[in-house]
């Protein structure tokens, strides 16, 4: 089983892309959302998963901060 170059994620041979490069180059794209984001070079962000904080963290830092003032 091949793993996308973009997402990483694993795939069932039938599905997917193949690319190759000139140079011997080869990428495995599971769907068209990889190939069209791979095309436009945009970048994997893992910020959302960060940024997001739970209830009892923010009501924790807002106490914080009137303690500070």
């Amino acid at each position: 089983m091949p793993k996308c170059s973009y997402c990483g994620k694993m795939y069932e041979p039938p599905r997917g892309l193949t690319l190759v490069n000139k140079e011997g180059h080869v990428k495995y794209l599971c769907s068209a959302k990889c190939r069209k984001n791979m095309a436009m070079k945009r970048r994997r962000v893992n910020w959302i998963k960060k940024g997001k904080k739970t209830k009892k963290e923010m009501k924790k830092e807002i106490t914080e901060q009137k303690e500070k003032a």
